[in-house]
């Protein structure tokens, strides 16, 4: 069963499926994202600012491509364009540095490890309290 939604650009409602955005306006958006892309392509080391006036897209719409990892800054020094979401360092796409990134990706690994094992010392008798259902994986029992 779908759901529907307001498009968050233009506000019709669609079938949601993933996206906060009508099939339309995606496509708006990855016409965009093919422009700036080709811009680039023959314009290397432009700044956002070129590329925003010379296409007339907006800076916003190329900092989330930045932040969607769709798009990279290019260049060793540091930009003032994006910074980590967690520790605030300079990064060139995504949303968090590769450091503040290994420590999430470990303390989520941690808390599922722990779920586990919390959820393994429950007793048959608490899981039936606590509503869950077990299928038995031979057939004919």
């Amino acid at each position: 069963m779908s759901e529907v939604r307001n498009c968050r650009k233009c506000g019709k409602i669609f079938n949601y499926i993933g996206s906060p955005i009508c099939p339309i306006c995606k496509q708006a958006e990855e016409e965009d994202f093919k422009k700036i892309k080709d811009y680039l392509y023959r314009n290397p080391g432009s700044s956002i600012t070129q590329v925003s006036i010379e296409l007339d897209i907006g800076v916003e719409k190329i900092r989330r491509f930045l932040k969607d990892g769709r798009l990279e800054i290019t260049g060793d020094d540091g930009n003032m364009i994006l910074e980590c979401e967690n520790c605030g360092k300079s990064i060139k796409s995504g949303r968090f540095c590769d450091e503040c990134e290994r420590n999430l990706a470990s303390e989520l690994k941690a808390t599922a490890s722990q779920m586990k094992s919390e959820i393994g010392g429950i007793s048959d008798a608490s899981r039936k309290v606590i509503g869950m259902r077990y299928l038995n994986k031979d057939e004919g029992k």
